[in-house]
């Protein structure tokens, strides 16, 4: 049977900047004054200023990473990787936790220590951070959380970033990583029939990636599931509405999804201003891929607020053949063909209304749909980009980012 849609309340309505100021001011999502959204439900306390202060540190990191590269002591990547890496945490009393390598590819594991009745799920979870940041202590809050809450193992790959190393190295890590342990699963108690691959942001894109390279696969067991939070899908139109509506909000800026794209496809961000435009792909293949990457597809209430008509821009062949990997559907799974999209497994995603990335989401709902996949779809309607990532971090938790974390925890339980 089909799941049903949780959407949070919420009434999206205003322009890009407006939306963004009322965010930071009262922690509303557009409603009206007075409404019991608007007069805040227990639910956004401390938001507003929690939400200025990650603003000011997003900005003050790239200021100050910019001021170090300039000057020669490190790169403004390694600096943004340097303040992005998590703590090291004290010993967990419920989680058994291990550091190992499948197939040569870091991981965590960890392993409840509760006595369990049978086997557990298994659930494999590929971070965020665009495919540049992100590491096993970054996420290391966020899969004990899962992890004891589900009663599951969970295993954290840390694969290869961008740019060092492109396309496809951090996609083959996950699989590599994936198919270790499912050749090996009767080592860490699982079973091998509810295994699920889950992911946030750049995770959730390689999450898709690994389930749609495993559907055909005859000679391992089907996963059970995948679980895509606010994930990137697709590099063929960031023009979409949601690019337009969310491209000045945090923790994504519009131009830093297509600059994180580039940067894991080629190593560099050149031509960074004829993607945003569009002029990168074909006429013809756009048109090919219309009837899965198009506004059309998405529902009108989303088509609200600050959304205006384009501009059509001209094919450039040149941008085009260095990006022409973006049409593949391991680096953008959202152009995976119907006879692949009809095997995948059932399937949750959360989406955040204020985030670039909410249309990807949105759409690839769609098409699973279409295929007969069931999908379970949480709509975070107070929700940014990366706010789950922040989960018990250094204070900048919040109450919606816990609420998404939970129905994450909830939908596996329901497994």
């Amino acid at each position: 049977m089909r799941r049903r849609i949780h959407q949070e309340r919420g009434c999206p309505g205003n322009p890009p900047a407006l939306q963004l100021s009322r965010l930071l001011s009262n922690g509303s999502t557009g409603d009206p004054p007075g409404s019991p959204a608007g007069r805040g439900d227990g639910r956004r306390v401390n938001q507003p200023a929690k939400l200025r202060l990650v603003l000011a540190v997003l900005l003050g990191t790239a200021a100050l990473g910019r001021i170090l590269e300039k000057t020669g002591l490190c790169s403004q990547i390694t600096f943004g990787r340097y303040v992005r890496q998590g703590r090291k945490l004290r010993v967990d009393p419920k989680l058994f936790i291990q550091d190992l390598q499948f197939n040569k590819v870091p991981v965590r594991v960890y392993q409840p220590k509760a006595a369990s009745d049978g086997q557990r799920r298994g659930i494999i979870f590929f971070h965020g951070g665009g495919w540049m940041f992100g590491s096993l202590d970054t996420y290391e809050k966020v899969c004990r959380y899962i992890s004891r809450e589900s009663e599951s193992v969970v295993v954290s790959v840390q694969y290869r970033l961008a740019p060092e190393h492109k396309y496809p190295a951090a996609y083959e890590d996950c699989l590599n990583a994936t198919l270790h342990f499912m050749n090996n699963i009767e080592h860490y108690g699982v079973d091998p029939a509810n295994v699920v691959v889950c992911g946030d942001s750049a995770g959730g894109n390689l999450a898709a990636a690994v389930c749609q390279t495993l559907a055909g696969r005859s000679d391992l067991p089907k996963l059970r599931a995948q679980i895509l939070i606010y994930p990137g899908l697709q590099a063929l139109d960031f023009n979409l509405p949601s690019y337009h509506q969310n491209r000045g909000v945090p923790l994504l800026f519009r131009e830093r999804a297509a600059f994180f794209a580039l940067q894991y496809l080629n190593g560099h961000a050149l031509h960074m201003q004829e993607v945003l435009e569009g002029s990168h792909i074909p006429p013809d293949m756009r048109l090919k891929y219309r009837k899965w990457v198009s506004p059309d597809n998405i529902p009108e209430k989303f088509k609200v607020r600050g959304v205006k008509p384009l501009t059509p821009t001209d094919f450039v062949a040149e941008v085009y053949e260095t990006v022409k990997r973006f049409c593949e559907p391991n680096l953008c799974p959202l152009l995976a063909e119907d006879a692949i999209v009809h095997q995948l497994p059932e399937s949750f995603i959360l989406t955040c209304e204020y985030d670039v990335l909410r249309d990807d989401g949105l759409l690839y709902k769609k098409r699973l749909e279409d295929n007969g996949v069931p999908v379970t779809w949480y709509h975070l309607e107070d929700g940014f980009h990366g706010i789950i990532s922040l989960y018990d971090y250094c204070g900048f938790s919040f109450p919606s980012g816990k609420r998404g974390l939970d129905s994450v925890v909830n939908f596996l339980k329901s497994l």
